[in-house]
């Protein structure tokens, strides 16, 4: 295997956590954390368990699994394998299981001690939190339910890993050890460009166009990853680059809607695709954990998606919204990884100046009734689970009353009803009207309206 940099710490995190520790590692992106750790703490605990890594987005899921499992010399799906929402690639033989954030929920509701009672295979020895900084709704929830497992499983090993979180809360949270990594990285030049985009912004795709064309002007080998927020605007993109490369160079898409094999082709050196240069316009996606080897130039937007409360429906809804200036670090520390890089982004220095220093947890934003079902799932006495960051008192009591009202809780507790909404993937209302609608007769109907509710930009343009 390539000689990694977080390789230097992994003896010392297996010390820190044999025989039931808790560690905070902190390590930049592209130290190889997210492919080296977890692997590690298999050597760890006993041979009949296993270890849970998880991966807030379904692509990284699926193409770090692949990518453990060739470093490991070893099939996707037998010692390492991945389950996310309606893919997994698992078998009795899988030890290392890579999951998304609502699975991994999901696991710990119907296996309370992850002693592989619950049906979803082998005892569980460690569970791995990667990019804990993004401070998920979803990982907030299984950081508070692991803490406590962990006060009944003493031998359970939780580790959380970032690449910019402060660990000191995490680390007090857990009684964990803070370990830190290295990095391998090279400067990165940094160029604003005016005038501001913003969320909208017709003009995006010209803007992209042109600097795509500067970029291969001024430096004359290696890729160009640009940021855009979702596959609309990346579609638009590719269409205003069409026909105005160098032979040799190539757009290439990337986001979460896309077939694994184009994510992966999207991934792949531009030389193992008789490639001389590509241009992979991306999501958010290629923020952390994924590695695009080759990228000499960031093209950044400024611009991302990310879930809001809508207060009109009272539902969460994907919004686009200018990033912090944390994650425009984070994106521009892309160009930096095998050479000295450039990263380009499309705002004014006076604007970044003016942008949020970071983002706000998400428990701080989002809808919480989903999460709220599932405390009352676990707990007979919601208000007792202790949170890294508890939810804000006034929005937490508004979703107990709407789950209330929904019949999904009662003064007992969860509801047979509200078990039922649980084990939907989908916000608690949303659920309430499949249930409904399954009563009554109209279920595809309803999966229709619920699919174009919860999934607009998955819908064709125009379609009714």
């Amino acid at each position: 295997m390539q000689p990694l940099p977080v390789d230097a710490i992994l003896g010392d995190l297996q010390a820190a956590v044999r025989g039931g520790g808790a560690a905070v590692l902190v390590a930049p992106t592209g130290s190889g954390k997210s492919t080296r750790a977890a692997p590690a703490l298999l050597d760890v605990v006993p041979p009949d368990q296993g270890v849970l890594l998880l991966q807030p987005r379904r692509v990284a899921a699926r193409l770090l699994a692949a990518r453990i499992a060739t470093e490991r010399g070893v099939r996707l799906g037998d010692e390492v394998g991945y389950r996310v929402r309606f893919d997994h690639r698992v078998s009795p033989r899988t030890r290392l299981e890579l999951l998304t954030e609502g699975l991994l929920t999901r696991r710990i509701l119907d296996d309370p001690l992850l002693d592989g009672s619950g049906g979803w295979g082998r005892p569980v020895g460690a569970v791995v939190l990667d990019e804990l900084h993004e401070r998920s709704l979803h990982t907030d929830l299984c950081l508070a339910l692991l803490r406590e497992v962990r006060q009944v499983r003493e031998d359970l090993v939780v580790v959380a890993m970032s690449a910019t979180l402060d660990p000191g809360p995490v680390a007090a949270f857990l009684g964990a050890t803070t370990l830190r990594a290295e990095g391998r990285s090279y400067p990165v030049d940094i160029e604003h460009q005016g005038p501001d985009l913003h969320p909208g912004d017709r003009e995006l795709p010209h803007r992209v166009a042109a600097a795509v064309r500067d970029a291969l002007a001024r430096v004359p080998d290696g890729d160009v990853l640009v940021f855009l927020p979702g596959a609309p605007e990346i579609r638009r993109c590719g269409e205003a680059l069409a026909g105005t490369l160098p032979a040799g160079t190539a757009v290439l898409p990337l986001h979460g809607r896309l077939p694994l094999a184009a994510q992966d082709r999207a991934l792949r050196p531009a030389d193992q695709l008789g490639l001389r240069r590509k241009i992979v316009l991306s999501t958010n996606i290629a923020e952390t954990s994924l590695t695009l080897p080759g990228v000499r130039v960031v093209i950044d937007s400024g611009l991302a998606r990310q879930p809001v409360l809508d207060p009109a429906t009272g539902l969460e809804r994907l919004h686009t919204v200018l990033v912090s200036r944390a994650r425009a670090d984070q994106r521009a520390g892309r160009a930096g990884r095998v050479a000295p890089g450039l990263c380009i982004r499309l705002w004014t220095a006076l604007q970044h100046a003016r942008r949020a220093a970071a983002d706000p947890p998400e428990i701080e934003r989002l809808h919480l009734a989903g999460a709220a079902l599932s405390v009352h799932a676990w707990t007979g006495d919601p208000d007792s689970l202790s949170w890294l960051q508890p939810p804000p008192q006034a929005a937490w009591r508004q979703a107990c009353t709407e789950l209330a009202s929904l019949g999904a809780i009662d003064e007992r507790g969860i509801t047979e009803r509200g078990r039922g909404m649980l084990a939907l993937p989908t916000d608690p209302p949303l659920a309430a009207v499949l249930l409904a609608a399954r009563d009554d007769g109209q279920l595809p109907l309803a999966c229709a309206l619920v699919a174009l509710i919860a999934e607009p930009d998955a819908w064709p343009a125009g379609s009714s």
